[in-house]
């Protein structure tokens, strides 16, 4: 039998060196998507979006907000199919975040902004971040057969595809710096469950 794993833990402590097969990335990607955090986050950002745009192409009241979030849903998809499932495999890329908790302030802030574009491949050694690289390009021409009134011109295109890496360092200091904060006030929040399918490694088959 499977060995009982603590998550919470593994939160804390982040990801080992492991090798995630092709298998276990898909699988890390699903639960991303299925996770009920993400749909909390999703249908969150999807009212505030809607109720401070109403003019928005999406429309306004319950329809816009339905567009939105099946838009926001389709987007998430995408990118978890390209950038944690599909790239890391083909270039043998671990999609995870590698925590350095035990390294200076400096440092850590460091590695959370150079992992956007040089991360961690299977086998430990480094390696530049394709799945952002190449990733973002991919999710963003896609985006341009349903997102509703994105400007698919190459300026527009160019300035979403900066925009993405100017953001990517966010989600890099929250699952860098969040677990010291959930170590010393004990936080188990709907938070902590999101983060984990970012810093816990898969055991094989899901377990």
């Amino acid at each position: 039998m499977a060995p009982l794993i603590d998550w919470y833990a593994r939160f804390l402590n982040g990801p080992q060196v492991m090798r995630l097969t092709p298998k276990q990335k898909a699988w890390l990607a699903t639960r991303n998507v299925i996770d009920p955090s993400n749909a909390i986050t999703i249908l969150g950002n999807s009212a505030i979006y809607v109720g401070a745009n109403s003019q928005s192409d999406y429309g306004p009241g319950m329809t816009g907000f339905g567009k939105n979030v099946g838009v926001s849903y389709r987007q998430d998809v995408t990118g978890e199919f390209f950038d944690t499932f599909l790239i890391p495999s083909l270039v043998h890329q671990d999609p995870h975040y590698h925590r350095l908790p035990n390294a200076s302030m400096k440092r850590r802030i460091a590695h959370a902004l150079y992992q956007v574009v040089w991360t961690q491949g299977d086998e430990g050694n480094g390696m530049p971040n394709y799945a952002n690289l190449a990733g973002f390009a991919i999710d963003d021409a896609i985006g341009d057969l349903y997102v509703p009134g994105q400007k698919t011109n190459v300026r527009a295109s160019a300035k979403r595809y900066a925009l993405g890496f100017a953001l990517a360092p966010v989600d890099n200091f929250i699952t860098e710096f969040v677990p010291d904060l959930a170590r010393h006030i004990h936080v188990r929040v709907v938070l902590v469950q999101r983060i984990i399918n970012r810093v816990a490694i898969t055991e094989s088959g899901g377990q």
